[in-house]
């Protein structure tokens, strides 16, 4: 049996029919699709990212949706500054770890990211569709921030205010990167919408991480609180426009298989996730 067939089957099952049973004649249903999946053979392009899933044409205009950053004087960068004030006194605690590894989006370690709050191990050997669409997706997102980024060049938060940052080795090449809006964050709340649709039944949780994903990225001092909200704009449109690609859409239809089926065998995150409950607990 194809793996088409398998995917309709399956379908069929939750809707109490069979392929086999349909009427002669009878159009196959929309969401019953071929699991064509990603290649094996996908591209590494710079930084060592893993080619997205979308065409140039097809992400995002960062610089068409977002408004400019906020301007000195004004109230919203007032309030960029005090939000990154307040975050000083967090610098050597749990939730300031937590961010530092936040900051890690080099694989495999970033596919542990999200370990603990979806409750299984995620790694290249365990959910194999699931780690290359975290691969992919961090590019599709994270790339989509570069229009505006490239364009308005914004200071981050440490060149201005002079407090250390979490990833002290980054500082380099952090100042000429520019800060709005944050690519992690965009990357990490794409992924928790992903996430979010691969385990509903975990959905507030995985949000919720997202959420103190972004936040992640002003305590450590790289971004202001307006790149992490911008961020998520770019984020939700990617994550919209990723769902027109039928392989992303196989390649989400088996990480669930995947997860649900770790889940079954009980298997312990690979997370920290003694830290991460440190470091939210309220």
């Amino acid at each position: 049996m194809s793996r088409f067939v398998s995917s309709c089957a399956a379908v069929g099952l939750i809707a109490g029919i069979s392929v086999s049973a349909l009427p002669a004649g009878a159009q196959t249903p929309t969401y019953c699709e071929p699991d064509v999946g990603s290649p094996a053979n996908l591209k590494t392009i710079k930084h060592g990212l893993l080619e997205g899933y979308l065409p140039p044409a097809s992400v995002p205009d960062s610089l068409k949706l977002l408004p400019p950053p906020p301007q000195q004087g004004s109230l919203a960068y007032e309030l960029d500054v005090a939000n990154a004030e307040s975050t000083f006194p967090l610098q050597g605690t749990p939730r300031w770890e937590v961010a530092a590894i936040d900051a890690n989006l080099h694989f495999p370690e970033a596919a542990a990211i999200y370990s603990c709050t979806l409750g299984v191990p995620i790694s290249e050997e365990g959910t194999p569709r699931l780690y290359t669409l975290l691969r992919r997706t961090l590019s599709d997102a994270g790339l989509a921030t570069y229009k505006a980024k490239n364009n308005y060049q914004r200071p981050r938060p440490f060149m201005v205010n002079g407090k250390p940052i979490c990833t002290p080795d980054e500082e380099t090449l952090l100042r000429g990167d520019g800060s709005y809006p944050s690519g992690h964050t965009a990357a990490g709340w794409a992924w928790a919408l992903i996430l979010s649709e691969i385990a509903p039944e975990r959905r507030d949780a995985i949000l919720a991480r997202g959420v103190e994903y972004g936040k992640s990225r002003y305590m450590c001092n790289v971004h202001w609180l307006s790149d992490v909200q911008a961020s998520q704009v770019i984020a939700s449109g990617t994550v919209a426009q990723l769902h027109n690609d039928p392989v992303f859409r196989s390649d989400l239809r088996a990480a669930r298989a995947e997860v649900q089926a770790l889940r079954s065998q009980g298997l312990a995150p690979n997370g920290n996730c003694d830290l991460e409950q440190r470091a939210f607990q309220p």
